[in-house]
């Protein structure tokens, strides 16, 4: 694979705005892709801009996919930033993660298509790590979480409601959303379709 061109702020917002006005209504979402359809309706040119609230690491605006391919440099970088904070254990995340919230960014529209960034309170797991935190924590970790899988993110979103957050998350039915409004965070996987 070669290496992707340079990517600039604008060239991003630009495509941005342009998915945000024509990818979402008629997006089939994951569980069409998970049956086979087409990707043609995802947007060109897709991007995140993250902050990892432990390692305190900024990821800029960071375009990992164009049309039907994900671009492997992008996924490589966004599997280290999103590593075990606890233990520097790189996993490998889900790529439709990122599509997930990247479509949610869409679904807000105005101030979160515009690429805002994501607040990153936990990525990957590593299974020692999830057995330490469900020893620690009780009931607040799954035996089996999707973080070890690389399917779960924790994250907010600046300047959105975690409310909104959530019910934009919901409203896709394309995985599992968890609201923890206490702890400031809106967990979302590419798991089964289910919310609490």
């Amino acid at each position: 694979m070669t290496k992707p061109p340079p990517v600039h702020r604008r060239h991003v917002l630009r495509s941005c705005a342009r998915a945000a006005a024509l990818a979402v209504p008629g997006w089939t979402g994951f569980a069409g892709a998970a049956q086979g359809s087409t990707t043609a309706a995802l947007p060109a040119d897709r991007a995140l801009a993250l902050r990892h609230l432990h390692t305190r690491e900024n990821l800029s605006p960071l375009v990992y996919a164009q049309a039907d391919v994900y671009l492997s440099p992008a996924l490589q970088t966004l599997n280290h930033f999103l590593r075990d904070h606890y233990s520097g254990e790189v996993g490998v995340m889900d790529p439709q993660l990122f599509d997930l919230l990247h479509r949610v960014q869409l679904t807000l529209g105005g101030r979160a298509a515009s690429l805002s960034t994501y607040e990153v309170i936990s990525g990957y797991r590593a299974p020692a790590t999830n057995q330490h935190l469900k020893a620690t924590r009780g009931g607040g970790v799954a035996q089996h979480s999707l973080h070890m899988d690389g399917r779960a993110i924790d994250v907010r979103l600046p300047g959105v409601p975690l409310a909104e957050l959530r019910d934009a998350a919901r409203a896709l039915k394309a995985g599992g959303v968890g609201y923890y409004p206490r702890d400031g965070f809106v967990h979302l996987d590419t798991g089964r379709v289910r919310a609490w």
